[in-house]
This record gives structure tokens, sequence and C-alpha cells, in this order.
């Protein structure tokens, strides 16, 4: 066709949609809001994605590099970005029993350096060290009591935490009595600035607050941070804890400052990286080097451990799926609204044929429509993407908890969302157009149709389409032929699009039903099989929202049952757990306390079982680290791979994680306590949910009791035991650990809860066999689970006594998915009952001359109001059916790319089977295709007029 021509045909087209603006209006906001979607996804996309410049001040604000002390002693290997991952190999890591670590010289200067002097002399001169003294969490005073928080001290003057931190109102602190706090801080304080704040431990000393900071990159911290020297040294002597590290007295990260000229190439990088640290550098950053440059890469290559390609990643083929199904959802949408407005522009396009137009001319006045209307719907959910992230933008930034780097609008993205929307009217008008040029010029004139038997080539070419599509999607989803995300969307794309295909064919085979329905519904039916051109696109249209219905309800309906089965307890159901296996000196020593709250807030508790941790004795100070007790399978059955004498190449370590059976074992395990307690028969009762009175017996006879077959043979438990290092002052140590293993009776009982790597024994047992023990918590287990409200009171009574977490109910499996899958599955009904009703419009649009005949001849108006009904229950029912077969490709595609994806070695049979789980909710596909169809038929006769204008029939 000319250009001239094509204006025509625009003009038409336009002139069109001003004269029908309902439908025009429906069309438009059919395409505008995928399109509103999309933008507002990609503007969003685009502004949190930092500059190379961004993300450099977000991690070491206007320094030229930030140094981390791994380990002393060592050899790091990093990624240009450490953040990104770091590989460190220690000489004591490959000594073997009795022998000295063979540390090189590099390896003895990092160890006999202290790690800030060391790093003075490994950075070029005049380098300026700013230490990062980051506290532990405890308590500061807040308008409602006691405020969990995190401390430090920083200089926020210095202008090199520019970027990092960032001031947002007040002032840096610039006396020893000031601090600045974090915006999370202000708001759950109650507090504002100028007014005190005092950390728990420092009553007496409470500091004012100058100013309020955010840190860009993590806007949920709460924190407080004063001067250097003026909160953490007093702090850690109220707190009377010894280790610097833990206290942040002492720090093992640096900002570094350089003289002008300096910087830390990739060279100087991999020099510090000998002596155990890691370096985040700017240069490096700003000018990253290549990957076959970066011994890190290199060796992860090795090892196997490329990166998975773009296209098959599991979050993008995901993404794809959606949107493309989605886009193709909103085609087959907005489909019948064309099929609408040919259908009731019959007349004149049959004009238009009369007067000399050929069918290319009739095409391109529907095709024209599409055009108009896929620009301007394109164009208004541009505009509403665009303004919506603009006014929404701090909102988006507060739910993510991270800051833009900048309002990112990047034209070629927009561009392509606008194309996005005129392919998508296009695309629904195709159909319509060829239907409209194909059409008899004297049958339009006149209003009747000519009726056509659906083709047998066309039903024998969906039916291909319809399994090879599935094949494509399900079989693409884990074979690693080509790439996931066109395997799995262009296969359950073609699936759907073969359903479109013998959809015309199908409806003929529903129409067989008409013989056992009653007059109602077998006129319905009836109706709907002679006008398959216009059923047809009305029942695509429903099949395409119940597809996608059925696709969510199938993807969240499997991963919720994956959740519920991953899910391990931490004891019984309404046990009610106090305290932890690591649980400090200090909080041990409020344990009596603790119990106290803990009956006073929840009633009807029970006996109470005492926790005792069983650890070794070693001669280390109160509330520190005492080595560790490990519950082991016995030798034979242990995996090679986990064996710290065994030396493997990082290959063979792989290799054998992979297909050694000893090393896919489930050791999942959930207990708040160390893997060897000691304990009495309550104990058993409340935290394992034993009943059997021999296991009791048997505790008092010595034995250790244990949860799992795998852990006994011959009688026996094998138990090892490490010994505790002594580190030096900068936190490492040049010792071994010192494993040792024993044997000890043992005997096996059922447990209500999985408890792989556990035993209980008595106190008296521990003492026998060398061991210390000590308070680790208590545990109860009422008749009843106790109310959120007795939960929260307690909560509130031990924050008042520790800033840990130290109470846990067991209230099992607890889903969080519900309402996401309920506002999904609801937003999926809507789009299907606007589907159908876009199907009434084109079904009473078509039969008012039926309508008007059964008026003539005296029908009441429920016959009429019934029969609306019933064509558009029919149409609903059918697509209903056939959406409901669609839907299932790609939820259970989408399924098997999980179930390929994600895994590790040595994960167990179990884990790979939950992975690859799929469950089909067959209440909520029921519910969807038997619902929805009355849903449609009621509302359509609800709005079928009583009343009828007599028309007078054409020809």
């Amino acid at each position: 066709m000319k250009l001239s021509a094509w204006r025509v045909a625009l003009r038409i087209a336009r002139r069109d949609a001003l004269r029908a603006k309902g439908r025009s209006a429906l069309v438009i906001a059919m395409v505008a809001l995928p399109v509103l979607g999309v933008t507002g996804a990609d503007v969003v996309f685009r502004s949190a994605e930092l500059t190379p410049t961004e993300q450099v001040a977000r991690l070491i604000g206007q320094a030229a590099g930030e140094l981390s002390v791994v380990q002393a002693g060592s050899t790091v290997k990093q990624a240009p970005d450490p953040d990104k991952g770091f590989t460190v190999k220690d000489p004591k890591d490959d000594a073997k029993e009795g022998e000295a670590p063979a540390y090189t010289p590099v390896q003895r200067r990092s160890l006999d350096t202290a790690p800030a002097e060391l790093a003075r002399q490994l950075l070029p001169a005049g380098a300026v060290l700013v230490p990062e003294l980051s506290g532990p969490y405890t308590a500061a005073s807040s308008a409602q009591g006691l405020l969990s928080t995190r401390v430090g001290e920083a200089d926020l003057t210095d202008p090199v935490w520019r970027g990092r931190v960032n001031l947002v109102q007040g002032r840096a602190p610039a006396a020893d009595t000031e601090a600045a706090v974090t915006t999370d801080f202000l708001k759950r304080s109650g507090l504002k600035v100028g007014d005190k704040t005092a950390v728990r431990g420092l009553e007496s000393t409470p500091f004012t607050i100058s100013g309020v900071y955010e840190y860009p990159g993590e806007l949920r911290a709460t924190e407080l941070t004063a001067r250097p020297g003026t909160l953490l040294e007093r702090l850690a002597k109220t707190t009377r804890t010894d280790n610097a590290r833990e206290a942040g007295t002492e720090t093992s990260r640096w900002l570094v400052k350089l003289p002008a000229g300096a910087a830390l190439d990739w060279n100087k990088v991999k020099e510090v990286n000998e002596y155990g640290f890691t370096v985040t550098s700017r240069a490096v950053l700003l000018d990253p080097p290549a990957r076959a440059d970066v011994p890190y890469y290199v060796e992860q290559k090795s090892r196997g451990g490329e990166e998975t390609s773009y296209l098959n990643r599991t979050d993008v083929v995901i993404l794809a799926t959606v949107v493309g199904m989605a886009l193709l959802e909103i085609v087959l949408l907005a489909g019948p609204a064309f099929a609408v407005g040919a259908r009731r522009s019959r007349r004149q396009l049959g004009l238009l044929a009369a007067a000399g137009g050929e069918r290319a001319n009739v095409r391109s006045v529907v095709l024209g429509g599409g055009i108009v209307l896929g620009v301007t719907g394109a164009l208004v959910g541009l505009g509403l993407g665009v303004g919506l992230v603009a006014l929404l933008r701090t909102s988006a930034e507060d739910y993510s908890g991270k800051r833009f780097g900048h309002f990112n609008l990047q034209p070629l993205d927009l561009l392509g969302i606008l194309l996005v929307g005129l392919v998508t009217g296009l695309l629904a008008a195709v159909v319509p157009a060829v239907q409209a040029s194909r059409q008899d010029v004297v049958a339009a004139l006149t209003g009747r149709d000519t009726l056509k038997p659906p083709s047998r080539k066309l039903a024998v070419l969906g039916l291909l389409m319809l399994g090879g599509g599935a094949a494509l999607a399900l079989f693409g989803a884990t074979s690693g032929i080509g790439n996931r995300s066109v395997a799995v969307l262009g296969g359950s794309v073609v699936a759907e699009l073969g359903m479109v295909v013998l959809t015309p064919y199908l409806v003929g085979l529903f129409g067989r039903l008409g013989r056992w329905l009653s007059l109602g519904p077998r006129l319905a039916l009836r109706d709907s099989v002679r006008h398959r051109g216009r059923t047809a696109p009305a029942v695509a249209a429903v099949m395409a929202a119940v597809a996608g219905s059925v696709a969510v309800s199938v993807y969240m309906a499997s991963y919720e049952e994956q959740n519920r089965r991953d899910y391990v307890a931490s004891g019984p159901s309404k046990a009610v757990m106090l305290g932890s296996g690591w649980m400090t000196d200090a909080d041990s020593k409020l344990l009596p306390q603790a119990r106290e709250a803990v009956e006073r807030s929840i009633p009807d508790l029970g006996q109470r079982a005492d926790v005792q941790r069983v650890e070794p004795k070693g001669n280390c100070p109160d509330g520190s680290f005492c080595g560790y007790i490990r519950v082991e399978v016995p030798k034979a059955d242990r995996c090679p791979a986990l064996d710290p004498t065994n030396e493997l190449d990082p290959a063979e370590h792989y290799r054998i994680m992979g297909t050694d059976p000893r090393c896919k074992s489930d050791n999942r395990r959930s207990t708040p306590y160390t893997a060897l307690v000691a304990g009495d028969a309550t104990l058993l009762r409340n935290l394992y949910g034993v009943t059997d009175q021999g296991a009791g017996q048997a505790l008092a006879a010595g034995k250790a009791v244990v949860f799992d077959p795998r852990y006994l043979k011959d009688g026996k438990l094998a138990l090892q035991y490490t010994l505790p290092v002594h580190p030096d002052s900068s936190g490492n140590s040049r010792e071994k650990p010192v494993t040792t293993e024993i044997a000890v009776d043992a005997v096996l009982v059922d447990s209500s809860v999985p408890a792989p790597g556990q035993a209980v024994v008595s106190p008296a047992t521990a003492a026998r066999l060398g061991f210390a023990t000590a308070p680790a918590g208590s545990v109860w287990l009422p008749a009843a689970m106790p109310s959120d409200g007795a939960q929260q009171k307690a909560d509130g009574a031990m924050a008042k006594l520790t800033d840990h977490t130290m109470l846990k109910i067991e209230r099992g499996y607890e889903s969080r998915a519900g309402l996401v899958q309920l506002g999904l599955n609801v937003f999926a009904a809507i789009v299907a009952l606007g589907a159908a009703g876009i199907a009434t419009g084109l079904a009473a649009a078509d039969s008012q001359r039926d309508l008007t005949t059964l008026a003539a001849v005296g029908a009441e108006p429920r016959i009429r109001r019934s029969l609306s009904g019933f064509q558009c229950g029919v149409i609903a029912a059918m697509g209903a059916l056939l959406g409901a077969v669609c839907g299932v490709v790609p939820g259970v595609a989408l399924r098997k790319v999980e179930a390929a994806t994600g895994g590790y070695p040595g994960m167990s049979a179990a884990e790979l089977a939950n992975k690859a789980i799929v469950v089909f909710p067959w209440p909520t596909i029921a519910a969807t295709v038997v619902l929805l169809p009355l849903l449609a038929a009621g509302l359509a006769a609800v709005m079928t007029r009583s009343r009828i204008t007599l028309l007078r029939r054409s020809g």
C-alpha cells in the first residue's frame, strides 16, 4: 500500500476511535497498564543500578581504598570488588597433625607485624589510615525506654566519609558529648535533634543528638556514632569485654587516604593480598582488570564455578516468562475489543470494499486502529510510569532500603517500551483485520453473517503447537540445551497460541453438549458455535486470563509446599525455648531473671526443663570460646571431602561432594542449642517430644540419647571435641586446633522433630567424660499454644534484661505467601471477568437482532436476560477450561527451572526432591473453572436491560 492510503486508513481509525470512546478507552487502558508496569520497572531498575563512581562512593566514600584484615599469616585471592568474593589460603590448614605450618617469608612478616603498621609499610608513602571503629549491638535510651542499636565511632566532619555516610539533618558531632544517629534510629526512638540519649552502661554521660545521617545503601540501619575516643573504650570497661575486636576498640578495617598522584592499582592490590588483606580500590573498581588477570576468577573457573549465563539465570528465566506471558495476555485480551470494533464497523468496511477498496485497504483500517490505540496507550502508560516513579521515588527507596544512584531515564529503553505498546496494539488487531478483509461485501452491507466450518488443518496445526510448545518449555527448562529463558518463554507462548488456533474447532466440539442442556443454555451454546468469529477471540481472552491465574497458582502452591517441607522445627509444637547454645557469660547470669519473666508473662507453661551446654574443659576466660563438641556418624559413613585430614585439590573436593552418597545426607537442624546438651527426661520430652520412659532411664544410667540411626553403631556414639586455641593481639593464632574423638554408650529413640547430629547426656555423664557444663536456657512444653499477646509481653519483659533475642516459641511452619497468592488470584479473576465482560459486549452487539426477535414474539425480559447471561457464561466456561490446561505449562516449567539450578555439591536427595516438587492447587483451579463462569453469567444477566428498543431488520 502507498503511504497516502495509510494516511487515509489512520485518519479513519482515529475518527472511529473518537466515535467509540468507551471501547477506545478500554483498549488504551489494556495497552497502557503493561507499559506503565514495564516503564516503572525499567526506571526503577536503571535508577537503582549504580554507576561505578556511585558504587565506589557507597563502598569507601571519598577514600582511595579500604583495607581489611582477613587473617594474618594467610594469602588472599580476591575479586576486584572483594564483596563479590575472595578465598583464603592458610598454611595451618595444609599442615599435617603434629607438624608446624610452613609459612613463607611474606606470611611470616604478616604474623610478626601489627596489621596497622604492616598496612602503612605496604601502602604508598604518605598514606593515611582512617580506622573504621564499629562497636557491638547494645541499647540506647529512647522516648519509650530502650532501643537496640549498633554503636560506633567516626569523625563525620572528615570529607572522606561523604558518599558512604551522608548527613541529612543537623550537623556532625563536634564535641565529645555529641553523637549523630541514623534516620531509622531517630524514627524508632521517638527522639529529635537536640534530645539526649544514653548508651546502656553509660547512663551518667548521655549524648546530645547533633545530627542525623544515613547509609545510602542501608537505610534501615539503626546506629549511633560518636566522635573517636568518646564511646567504645568506656563501653568496653562497663561490659568488661576482653576481646578488643568485639568491643570495637581495635579495628581490622581502614579507609585509605593517599596523597595526590598516588593510587592503588591492581598490582598493588595483589601485593597486599599476599599479606592477608583484602583491598577495595577506587582505581580498580573504576577500571577493573580483565577476568584472565584476576587469580580469584581463574581459580573459580578451575573449580567449575563460572557464572551462569545471563539468560540461564533462574531469576531472569522467571522474569522473562512472566513479562512475555503478560504481554501475550494483553494481546489476547485486547483482540476481542478490536473484534467488537470491526464487527460494529461491518457496514462501513463493506462500503469501503463496495467502493473499490481492496482487502489490503480494509485490513489497513483495522490495523490503523491498532496503531492509533497502541501508540496512544503506550504514550499514556509511558508518561504515567515515569510520573509515578518520580512521585513515589522516596517511598520506593524507603521500601527497598536503598537510595537510587540518580533518576535515570534511558531514551533507548523508553523507545523500546513505546514500540512494545505499538506492537501489542498491532498484534491485537491482526486477527480482526484479517477477518474483516475476508468478509463478504453483501453480507457486510446487509448485516448478515457468513458461516464457515472450522478448518481441520488449523486444528491439527494448533494441536501440534500445543504439544510442541509444552514439550519445549518442560524439556528446555532442565536440558541445558540453548538457554532456558528462550525455551520456557517460547514454549509457553507457542503452547498458548496453539490453543488459540485450536479454539474455533474446540468451540464446535463444545456445541455438541447442547442436546443435554435446557433451552436457555442450549440457545446460548448454539449461538456461540454459529458465530465462531466472535466467540473464538472472546474465549481466547478468558483463556489467557485464566492461564495466568493457574500458572501463578501452580507455581506458588509448589513453592509453598517446598518451603513447608524444607522447614525444620526447633522443637515440638508449642515448645517455649529460652536461651541459646552460645549464650554469653553476661546473658547466662541473667537466666534466673529471664526464666521468671517468661513464667510470669506466659501462663500455664507446665514443667520446666533446664538446658546445659556441654563443652571441653579448657583454659579460657569466662564467656569466651572454650572449644566445641560435634556428634559424628561412624567413620565408615563420613564424607571424605569433609575430613580435614584429607588433602584434596578443589576439583577433587567438588567431585566427591557431588558423587559420594555419604556426602549427600540431610543434616539440617534448627535447634537453638548446641549439638550436645545435658539434661534429664523432662528435657527429652520438652525439646525433642520423647515420651519413652526408657530414654530417661538410659540417661540416668550414664548413656547418651541420639535421635538419628545413622549416628549409632554397635551401641556406641562418636563424639569429637576440639580444644580452644589462644589468639594473639591480632585475633589470629599460630596453633592448630587439636581434635579428639571418643566413643560413648548410647541408645536410639524416636523424636518428634528432626535432630541429626544432636545428642543428650546427663550432667553426671558429661562430667565423667571430662567435659564442662554451663547454663544454656530452659524449655517448656505447654498444653496449649501461647498467644501472641503473651509472647509480646514476654518479649517486652526480656528486652529490659538483654538486647539479644533469647525467646522462641515453636509455632510450626507459618506461610507468608497466602496473602500474595490471594492477591494475585483475585487480580487474575478480575482480569478474567473483564475479558468475559468484553465477550458479553461482543455477544450482545451481534445478538441484538435475536433479542429483538424474542421481544417481538412476546418473550419476557427474564428470558432475554437469561440468554445474555448464558452466552457470557458459556464463553467464560470454555475459556476457563482451556486456560486451566494452558496455565499448567509455564507453572510447571518454572518449577523445573528452579529444580535444575540452585543446587550445590552435597545437596541431599530430600532437598533436591523438594526443589523439584510440583503441586496442583485443585481447589483453586476448580473454583476458577466453576465460579468464574457462574459469576460472569450472573453479572451479564443483571446488567442486561429489561426493556429493548425494536430495531428494523436490515436486508
